[in-house]
């Protein structure tokens, strides 16, 4: 008997019929003589709408009440899914993230995984109950609700897999898969079949929204088989797993790009040692804030410009932060660009296709599409561009590496029921 964790986005558990629809799946399953866990996010928006409540009550409001407040959205969703469960003749036992034995630190707002305790789900799966649990939540050693951050349920369906030993993980979102390039600016974006964790981990860390970069590299440490699928629809999706090194592998697999960065210059900084190490300890300590890509231009009468990108959510931080680096480097100035792009290309056959990246600069160049900075691994390629060449960089580059799909994607987030009303009410 096969253990299946399924995982069901805010879109998935949206509206009631939403609901309904993911139990009858649940309840397939289980009826098919699989073991059954779920995981689930909040209700549509409700996450959104509990942080606009908090920032209307109080705009610095406490990380830990905070964590306590965005917490209550999983558990609605949790239970109304186990009470549909129920009312299909199935039984099921809802668990918030603390039940599921989701362990944290204290990292409030943005927590971290420190261990699983399966017992209270394994007992549950033998009692024959479908366990519906609470994703982005967990418990701290203090007793505290802590919640895990940006894609948090994701994480906490591929810890408990991984706790469980479960056959497969499967993450149901609006999307059928994982594409090539987001369908949403490409229509040619073709659906990949099977992935490696390593190009997904690059792809989701690149941009990529399908999955989070969290949960893939927490399934590669625990070889947690991963099935991203839609929710509407009973199609195959894309199985990211270890690949077999024999297997010859895509010299390029798909195309990721971040419009949430900005690319930040400190010009004329004195070329001396220990300055760059000054520069980013400030941005690590006093800013607490993310670095990309990184760039120093060769030392000119005795000065150099130091750039980088960071997230726009740390702007702020790093601002403040600069001006303060900036007067104490005794440098000229700090200049921000927030009309930026990071532009990825990925695929494990970079490693042994030499030609890549020439073919990318010559394509960009080709389609008048400037380069503002370069970052490159094995498996990836990475330049900055500006925000309003995004589209047509994409456009070229999936062209010019063979991704095109002969079909044009169509976006729907209707589930089976719906779409045979919209038919019905058609005709």
């Amino acid at each position: 008997m096969s253990l299946i964790v399924a995982k069901f986005g805010g879109t998935s558990v949206a509206t009631p019929q939403r609901i309904v629809n993911v139990a009858q799946r649940l309840v397939d399953y289980s009826t098919q003589g699989h073991h059954v866990v779920a995981v689930v996010s909040a209700m549509g928006k409700s996450t959104d709408d509990l942080v606009a409540l908090a920032d209307e009550l109080n705009p610095n409001a406490p990380a830990r009440e905070l964590d306590v407040m965005l917490s209550t959205g999983e558990l609605v969703s949790m239970s109304a899914l186990a009470m549909a469960i129920e009312a299909l003749g199935h039984k099921a036992m809802s668990f918030s993230g603390w039940q599921a034995g989701m362990l944290t630190d204290s990292g409030h707002t943005k927590a971290k995984i420190t261990e699983v305790k399966t017992d209270r789900l394994i007992q549950a799966l033998k009692s024959g109950y479908i366990a519906v649990c609470a994703g982005f939540q967990g418990i701290d050693p203090l007793g505290d609700i802590t919640t895990l951050g940006r894609g948090g349920s994701d994480t906490t369906a591929v810890a408990i897999a991984a706790g469980l030993h479960a056959d497969v993980c499967e993450i149901y979102t609006d999307v059928d898969g994982v594409y090539t390039v987001d369908p949403r600016l490409d229509p040619r974006a073709r659906k990949i079949d099977e992935i490696g964790y390593d190009e997904m981990l690059e792809l989701a860390g690149c941009g990529a929204g399908v999955l989070q970069a969290r949960c893939v590299e927490m399934a590669r440490t625990y070889g947690v088989v991963i099935h991203c699928r839609s929710a509407f629809s009973n199609e195959p999706g894309t199985i990211v797993k270890e690949l077999d090194d024999t297997m010859e592998q895509a010299i390029v697999s798909g195309i990721a790009f971040d419009k949430s960065e900005a690319k930040v210059t400190i010009r004329d900084v004195p070329d001396n040692v220990g300055v760059a190490a000054r520069v980013f300890s400030a941005m690590a300590d006093d800013a607490h804030a993310n670095i990309d890509m990184i760039i120093q231009n060769l030392s000119e009468n005795g000065q150099t410009d130091i750039s980088f990108t960071t997230p726009l959510a740390d702007l702020a931080r790093v601002r403040e932060t600069g001006e303060k680096v900036v007067e104490e480097l005794g440098a000229r100035e700090m200049v921000v660009d927030e009309s930026i792009a990071k532009l990825s290309v990925v695929g494990a056959g970079m490693r042994s296709n030499p030609g890549i990246a020439a073919k990318m600069f010559q394509t960009l160049a080709d389609n008048d599409v400037n380069i503002s900075m370069i970052s490159t691994s094995a498996i990836r390629i990475s330049v900055v561009i500006k925000a309003d060449e995004l589209e047509r960089a994409v456009s070229c580059l999936h062209t010019a590496f063979g991704l095109d799909s002969d079909d044009l994607f169509e976006e729907t987030m209707l589930s089976r029921e719906e779409l045979a009303a919209k038919a019905a009410k058609g005709r």
